[in-house]
This record gives C-alpha cells, structure tokens and sequence, in this order.
C-alpha cells in the first residue's frame, strides 16, 4: 500500500482478503495549496471516467497504446494533465469541492492533477487504490479531509472484480456524508456473463449502506461513478435481466420474484442452492468479514442486502414495490441523454445515486445535477471528445456528472 502523509491527518485503510489491494492517500494541508477555497452552504461533486490516464513510465500494466515503443512518454502525459486540468477549471462555478476519477493508473497521476495547474483550487487531499496488478484504479481530489476510508474488493465465485469500491467518510463544513466510489466490471465479455460481478459490487455496497443507516440513520450517501449499467438497463434489455440496476416498478419486482436473487415486496432474500458469495474485507480495528449466501425466511426485509440496487426517480426515493431500500437517480429526471456515446447510442452508465438522507431538509441536501455537457467535454458533434494517446487530441469518451448539495 502506498501511503504518504503530508500533514498529521489519520487515513484509515482497508485490504481485502481475497484480492490483494493496492492503495494509497496523500494528504496536504489546503492553505498550502492556496486559491479558490470551498463556498460555505455549497457541496460540489464530480465524477468523470477520463479514459486511461497512464503516467509516462513503464510498469508492465499499460495498454499497448500507452507504451514507450507507441509514442507514449512522460510529454504526452503531461500535456494531458495540462489539458484535463484546464477542462476542469473551466467548469461552470469553477472546479468541484471532490472530484472522483475513475481510469486512473497510479496516485502519481492524482498528485500531477493536485499539484499542478489545479493546486491554486486547494485539492488538499487525495485517495487512490486499484487491485494489485491491475493497470487502473480509482482516485478522489477533495478540498476536505478524509475521516474515514475503506477499500473493497469484491469476489463471486472465484472471479475477481476489476477494481475495488471505496468508501469515503467525509465532513465538509462540519457535516458529514460518505461516498461510494466506483467502476463496475464492464461488459466486454458479454452483458449477461459479466453482470454477476456488478451485481456482486451493488450487493457489497448496499450491505454497508444498510450497516450505515443502522448505526448512523442521519448520514446521507452517494453511490457514484462509471457503474457499467444504464439506469434503465432492464428496460434496454427486454425486461429480462437481474440487472444490477432495478428500477422501482412493478414489472421489475414481478420478473425478480421469478428469480434467485431477489427482494420483492413480499418476500424474502433467497439465494440459489450451491451459490455463494464472499466479500471480505479487513479493517482497521476490526476482524475479517465474510458475506456469504442469505438464509430464506430470516432477517427483516426491509433490511436484507439483495444483489441490487433499487433505483428510483421520486424524492425521496422510497420503493413502492420492492422490500428494501432505494436511491434516487437523476437520470430521466435532471439528467437526460446520455454519459457515454457507444455504436450511435447515447448510455447513462455514470451515476450518482442518492439515499433518502439528502431530501429531510437537515443536513446536506440536494440542489441539482446536471451531465456537463458542453465543450471541451464534448467535440463538434455534441458527443464526447474522446482522446487519442496517438495524436493527444481529445479529453474522454466520457462526460463528467456534477452533483451539487446545499446545507440546511
């Protein structure tokens, strides 16, 4: 794990039992960094895939396109800093209090974006983890310190999830609030061969966010980042798939009570015989956790952790047909379109999914969200201005999702 300190701020860290984790936490102190500070009342979040951000050394992980023999090199890796820098400072309102990256290759790479041309910001303190051999991970820049992190890995029957989640407890202006940061398993390999893992990453996070809620009933969260899976992906795909992603309605608790792995309003959490799932994950303080197959008939089921996440578009977000808790999602609501442009389609694979927390009036609250969807972000044609490490034109093929709260 690499883990440097610049100031006496304690990060609390996680590793997984079963996969072997990689990460780490910079911190400094934001009067050092200087500049634009955070505006009091206000909580600005972005999330943004930046396609593949290598540094310009050779570690045996890139992609061929980002090797030395391709052209790739530490020139092309700093104008593109340089150019991901600009396009965040150009944000309406100026650049995000926390701004979550996914596709980024080491903490090297944050601490390029934090203390260069975005430093006069005050990205005081940064996060990164990815799984050990793995050629990208995940990293968080924030004005406010971390309280609390936590790394998970995710394991379904001997299959490895790609990158970890994190879990960030933060406490900007005094009130706090915990992030779930996230890039789900993609679909190469085919939608329904893949989807298990997503479904393995939604379960691991609404089992924390039922402990969370337990233990701490005020503090809100927020699931976010490239979760590989359309906010209607049950819909896209005829409405017959146990998608990761469930939309609150009734054909969608009707075709899970139909399967292995549900919570439908009425039921209980059922788990086929001979499956198993196993998350672990060794904290700080605490012993290893195993999360294994539910038991049929036991427990509440407004608290069981299915292996999914129930999405809805009411505030707050309450399942009218499923047993269990639901999130709020913008897409169809604030957001429309699309994050991602794929075969002539646009995709709402970027999220940010909200608990009920965010709509008592006490506390954080939410204000907006909006897909940022104007240039540099997009190209001529009003879709994403992929980049290409051949020619270091172009930013993503994604566009970054901004989440703003207001402080009641």
């Amino acid at each position: 794990m690499y883990f440097q300190l610049f100031k006496r701020v304690r990060c609390v860290w996680a590793v997984c039992i079963l996969v072997a984790l990689s990460a780490g936490c910079s911190l400094t102190s934001p009067s050092e960094n200087g500049g634009t500070g955070p505006v009091p009342g206000n909580l600005r979040i972005v999330t943004w895939n930046v396609q593949a951000l290598f540094d310009g050394n050779q570690a045996g992980t890139e992609y061929d396109e980002y090797l030395n023999e391709a052209g790739w090199g530490s020139d092309k890796f700093s104008a593109r800093v340089s150019a991901l820098s600009r396009a965040i400072a150009s944000i309406d309102g100026g650049p995000p209090d926390i701004l979550a990256l996914e596709e980024i290759e080491n903490s090297q790479c944050l601490d390029a974006l934090a203390k260069g041309e975005l430093s006069k910001y005050g990205y005081g303190w940064t996060y990164f983890s990815k799984n050990k051999g793995s050629s990208l991970g995940l990293g968080v820049l924030s004005r406010y310190p971390f309280t609390e992190t936590r790394v998970h890995g995710i394991t379904w029957d001997q299959q490895t999830a790609p990158r970890p989640v994190l879990e960030l407890w933060l406490r900007p202006q005094d009130t706090p609030l915990v992030l779930f940061v996230c890039h789900w398993k993609s679909k190469l390999g085919g939608d329904d061969q893949t989807e298990t893992l997503r479904r393995a990453s939604a379960r691991v996070i609404l089992r924390r966010i039922v402990e969370i809620r337990r233990d701490y009933p005020k503090i809100p969260g927020v699931i976010m980042g490239d979760l590989n899976e359309n906010h209607d992906e049950f819909y896209r795909r005829d409405g017959k798939v146990l998608s990761a992603l469930m939309p609150d309605a009734p054909e969608a608790a009707e075709y899970a009570r139909g399967t292995s792995l549900h919570v439908a309003r009425g039921t209980s959490l059922q788990v086929a015989r001979g499956t198993s799932l196993q998350v672990a994950g060794l904290y700080a303080g605490s012993s290893p956790t195993e999360v294994g197959p539910a038991k049929a008939g036991t427990g509440s089921t407004a608290e069981s952790t299915g292996d999914f996440l129930i999405i809805s578009g009411e505030k707050p977000p309450s399942a009218a047909n499923f047993d269990g808790l639901a999130f709020y999602s913008p897409w169809g609501q604030e957001l429309l379109n699309g994050s991602y442009y794929y075969k002539n389609n646009w995709e709402t694979i970027d999220h940010f999914l909200l608990t009920e927390q965010f709509f008592d009036q006490a506390g954080w609250d939410f204000s907006f969200c909006r897909v940022l969807d104007q240039e540099p972000f997009v190209n001529a044609k009003g879709v994403p201005s992929s980049y290409s490490p051949r020619t270091g034109q172009g930013l993503s093929d994604h566009l970054p999702l901004m989440l703003v709260l207001s402080k009641q």
